[in-house]
């Protein structure tokens, strides 16, 4: 067994116009004055990160390790939740997404997934510059839209949606695999890859790829109701990264898991700061150190309820109060036998020192 890192914080939800969240060097500054030992960075913030030059200049990278490392931070990692999004997107979709990308490829779907593609790379190339083994990523969707089967779904549909986001990603996965980083999907509602059964459709056509891994969240799993304990049971071996966040699912007469189309804070289901919520965190924790996992634990503040600023200062002690520091010696050591093998057989019934 080993010791989790953290705690770390998500810096996407932070990240502003207004000092200390308008700069790197400030907004690190912010997180360890309460209480955080690392940051994980969006890389689609310029205010943060110049992620192309990041992936071209070593240089660069050592600087903005100086920068996070003069605060006593540890940058854990980078993310591409938005340009990853753009690999796979619905038509649906397209105007939405547009915002996620650059106004030169909005309106031009094939130059946008062509851009959110060398992103990616981008990202790959930065991590193994920064000197950072795992990476953090969506999906995308392309079968989205149909997850309801009504209208019944023609024969074959979700099985050529994943097929193309296979196709999509493989090579992706094989330019981190060139630069010794795991890619990390964030499974999450929107995205093809939404629970166990979508993510192992999706590993199978990847051919099972090493870097294929995943980034653990359970508030998403408590809104769809799925057993986020026995998912790390299920996908331990996969799980490279770790999302601290809290929710709570409430159902009533009036609406449950879809939501009813109401606003965040009147859902049956919804985020909330670290402690508010139902995620049982000890369990949690618990799970993932029997498994071994030493990665960071790294909390994501969405909560529409309490204040970011204030879900920060709670959220860095709440991660660290349940991080377990794990025991070098078993519990009865105290009450040692010793081992001869005469005494083993006798203890078993056995005549003779014949094995």
């Amino acid at each position: 067994m080993k010791t989790i890192k953290g705690p770390g914080i998500f810096l996407a939800q932070f990240a502003g116009d207004v000092a200390p969240f308008n700069t790197l060097e400030n907004i690190c500054h912010w997180a360890a004055s309460v209480g955080f030992k690392g940051v994980q960075i969006p890389s689609w913030d310029k205010r943060l990160i110049d992620l192309p030059l990041a992936a071209e200049s070593k240089t660069y990278c050592d600087d903005l390790l100086g920068t996070v490392a003069a605060h006593g931070l540890t940058l854990t990692d980078l993310s591409t939740h938005l340009q990853g999004q753009l690999v796979a997107v619905h038509p649906a979709y397209d105007l939405l997404f547009d915002n996620f990308a650059p106004p030169a490829v909005h309106g031009a779907p094939a130059a946008r997934t062509a851009w959110a593609v060398e992103q990616l790379h981008f990202a790959a190339l930065a991590s193994k510059n920064l000197g950072i083994k795992q990476h953090a990523t969506f999906s995308g969707a392309l079968a989205w839209p149909y997850l309801y089967p009504w209208p019944q779904r023609p024969d074959g549909l979700v099985e050529t949606a994943f097929r193309e986001l296979a196709k999509r990603w493989l090579p992706i996965l094989d330019v981190f695999d060139e630069n010794d980083v795991n890619l990390c999907y964030e499974v999450h509602p929107g995205e093809d890859l939404h629970d166990g059964a979508s993510f192992e459709m999706f590993l199978d056509l990847v051919d099972e790829h090493s870097r294929c891994n995943l980034l653990y969240d359970p508030s998403h799993f408590v809104l769809q109701q799925l057993d986020y304990l026995e998912y790390i049971d299920l996908y331990h071996d996969r799980i490279k990264m770790f999302h601290v966040k809290d929710a709570e699912f409430r159902p009533s007469g009036r609406q449950g898991v879809y939501g009813g189309f109401q606003s965040w804070v009147n859902r049956a289901g919804r985020f909330r700061s670290l402690g508010d919520g139902q995620v049982d965190f000890g369990a949690i924790f618990s799970k993932l150190t029997q498994y071994g996992f030493d990665g960071w634990a790294t909390m994501e503040w969405e909560c529409c309820i309490k204040s970011s600023e204030q879900g920060a200062r709670e959220g860095a002690p709440f991660i660290a109060k349940h991080i377990i520091q794990t025991a070098d010696r078993a519990f009865d050591d105290f009450a040692d036998a010793t081992t001869d093998h005469s005494v083993l057989r006798q203890l078993l019934g056995l005549k003779g020192d014949k094995l």
